[in-house]
């Protein structure tokens, strides 16, 4: 009897991606590879961020867990390295598991005695990484770097890369460290990066990703392969012929509505005033992304526009090139593809721009395709809801891996196999690092609702009727009743994914 080969699982992201930023869905925009996914596979147009910043999401994707369940809440936290993960639970099975690209999984600096190696001066420290693969987080072989465009934050693995490719001055393509501001300002003033395409990140992810996938095939192991690209999460500069792909006057990015924040909590309002001191007494001196005035002159707002298409664009190709070394291989029918994103991002939206504390569609909503020849309907598109944190449970399942009691996301094969409906509500959770900004979605077929730890403020949509996220609900007196209902379903929700460690194995 012929023993079933387990299957090969290619994970793809990119980094604050907004959901409209395929080609199948936007003509303005060309992603042919991501295209290629959705003919082959299945979109599922209704898949949300379990939460709008990088590590938590990052460390639910690999735990199945909330956020608030496997402690690295907000940006600035840490995922313990004793978390279990989604490759502790492939390793035993037979599988190689590889991260290749950005991890995030950790803070930019080490405070109260907690250690981080995702922080500098240690990224610049060539001869660390040099001797550092894993294994890290349940992945057996990690390739990693921390920055995103020319950010301070360049070094790691991608270092080594970039002088093994003859660029011994990487340095001077990137920001200062320390940093230099006004130096940093005026290198990305025009948006367009010196830094050769063939030495970019983006192409690095993808030849490196090739390698651990081309090393599982000769090996003869199943594989778990993240490719984790950095791109298109600002800042907005990319190399060439990239930075100019898009001519700015073709861009058209959202804007606000006249009266539209009227109904909104006054955190929406103040985005579109010049008013420091509020944002000075909210922040209560913490980091808050999106706390702080967000207007934009069209102009600037259409540059970055064309850039961000621009980084898409060269994620795609890269993405293409991973696509094509399965087909060669012979790997592609015996692979599941997953390609997502951490969390959205604002175009102009609302007034917005880029991330993280007000919970729209542009910034909770995520591209998600799956693709599984023969098992996953090819040029299909679902409505059935998708939460990050239900992918470590996912991959196992199709693994046939057992799913460690402990990991509170679901096991979502069934919809993406038969069209059934795993989940009938999304949560999204978001503690921002102050009172005022630790709050919580819910979404269901129709509504979604967002309630604040603190005040009797909140937000009320009706995504049937107001898509667009217009008209807030919540103050309505005729909409009472809808909220109350909400609220009880909201509850019953976070009841649902409460973490239990483990069953009950005895009456006492």
């Amino acid at each position: 009897m012929k023993v079933q080969r387990r299957p090969n699982i290619l994970f793809i992201t990119s980094d604050q991606q907004h959901y409209n930023t395929l080609g199948v869905l936007n003509g303005r925009i060309r992603t042919p590879a991501l295209d290629r996914l959705c003919r082959e596979g299945t979109r599922f147009d209704r898949a949300y961020c379990v939460n709008p910043t990088c590590t938590p999401t990052r460390a639910s994707m690999i735990t199945g867990l909330y956020p608030s369940q496997h402690g690295a809440w907000s940006l600035g936290t840490k995922l313990f390295e004793d978390t279990p993960t989604l490759g502790d639970a492939l390793g035993p099975a037979g599988y190689f598991t590889a991260l290749i690209g950005k991890a995030h999984f950790q803070p930019l600096a080490t405070r109260y005695g907690l250690e981080s190696i995702e922080c500098q001066p240690l990224m610049r420290d060539l001869d660390y990484w040099r001797d550092f693969h894993g294994p890290w987080y349940g992945f057996q072989h990690v390739e990693t770097a921390r920055m995103h465009g020319c950010e301070s934050h360049a070094g790691q693995h991608y270092a080594l890369w970039l002088e093994e490719h003859g660029l011994k001055n990487w340095r001077d393509y990137f920001d200062d460290w320390p940093p230099n501001r006004e130096k940093a300002r005026r290198r990305r003033a025009n948006r367009h990066w010196a830094l050769p395409e063939e030495l970019h990140y983006s192409r690095w992810t993808g030849e490196r990703t090739v390698a651990q996938i081309e090393r599982a095939a000769t090996e003869g192991r199943p594989f778990f392969v993240w490719a984790s690209f950095h791109d298109p999460h600002p800042p907005y500069i990319v190399s060439e012929p990239w930075a100019s792909m898009y001519d700015p006057a073709d861009m058209q990015p959202g804007s606000v509505v006249a009266g539209e924040h009227d109904r909104n909590p006054i955190h929406f309002r103040k985005t579109q005033e010049h008013d420091p001191q509020f944002w000075q007494e909210v922040r209560q001196g913490e980091a808050i992304h999106g706390g702080n005035c967000q207007l934009r002159a069209p102009e600037e707002l259409k540059k970055d526009m064309a850039v961000y298409y621009g980084m898409v664009s060269f994620m795609d190709r890269e993405i293409g090139r991973i696509l094509e070394s399965l087909d060669r291989l012979g790997l592609a029918e015996d692979t599941l593809v997953v390609f997502t994103t951490d969390h959205g991002h604002f175009l102009g939206q609302h007034g917005l721009t880029a991330k993280a504390i007000h919970h729209y569609e542009d910034l909770l909503r995520i591209p998600f395709i799956v693709r599984w020849p023969g098992r996953v309907r090819a040029d299909a598109v679902s409505d059935r809801l998708q939460n990050s944190v239900d992918l470590a449970p996912t991959f196992l399942a199709a693994a046939g891996v057992e799913v460690p009691f402990h990991m509170t996301g679901l096991n979502q094969l069934p919809s993406w196999t038969q069209g059934e409906t795993v989940r009938t509500w999304s949560i999204t959770e978001n503690h921002h690092g102050t009172r005022c900004f630790h709050m919580r979605s819910y979404v269901n077929e129709r509504y979604k609702i967002t309630v604040y730890r603190d005040g009797t403020d909140g937000e009320l949509f009706d995504l049937k009727e107001d898509p667009n996220e217009l008209h807030n609900l919540w103050h309505e007196p005729a909409a009472a009743p809808l909220r109350e209902r909400l609220f009880h379903e909201f509850l019953q929700a976070c009841l649902q994914y409460e973490e239990m460690r483990m069953p009950r194995i005895a009456g006492a």
